[in-house]
């Protein structure tokens, strides 16, 4: 790792991470923004072919079914971390190295209706435990092993800016690789 040995390049500074994904929540109830995502990334793989989502529009960066990719394994890790604090006192939680996991699944030569369905999938088992949590859960702590401590509540709103963070990104590489072709 080139910034430290605990702290990929894209975490360098774990607070203003932190303030980027809730800026793009802002006011926005993050159960409303993550119970809405499915249908959002149904509508853009409905609305576009699959060669365009497969387009890579700028030179080592994800294509727009990359980061499709990248939201379902980020529904995994998601759920798998929320049940780690719901269940345990203050346990570690670890971050991922989100490119090995793009490139290690291929996610490019998937279909991109099956990752939105994967991605449904997850998102809605893991939308019951969200609905269900109270006051007392929300601020149960995991200890982020690149970022320190988190809550569960700031973990949703993360989360929910995450997702449109991302939504951005594939909007914003659509219309890259529509000027391409």
């Amino acid at each position: 790792m080139t910034q430290t040995q605990t702290q990929p390049l894209w975490i360098a500074d774990a607070p203003a991470y932190r303030r980027k994904l809730e800026g793009f929540l802002g006011n926005r109830d993050p159960i409303t923004v993550l119970s809405q995502t499915p249908d959002v990334l149904a509508k853009i793989v409905a609305e576009n072919p699959v060669k365009l989502l497969r387009t890579r529009p700028f030179p080592g960066k994800w294509t727009p079914n990359e980061v499709i990719g990248h939201l379902s394994d980020s529904e995994l890790v998601y759920g798998y971390r929320m049940r780690l604090i719901l269940c345990e006192d203050k346990p570690t939680i670890l971050g991922m190295d989100q490119d090995l996991w793009v490139a290690g699944q291929q996610h490019n030569d998937r279909e991109p209706r099956e990752l939105v369905e994967f991605f449904r999938a997850v998102r809605n088992a893991n939308l019951v435990l969200w609905r269900r949590m109270g006051t007392a859960e929300l601020s149960r702590i995991g200890r982020h092993n690149e970022r320190g401590d988190e809550s569960l509540g700031q973990i949703l709103r993360m989360e929910a800016g995450h997702d449109l963070s991302h939504i951005d990104q594939i909007n914003r590489y659509l219309d890259a690789a529509r000027k391409m072709t």
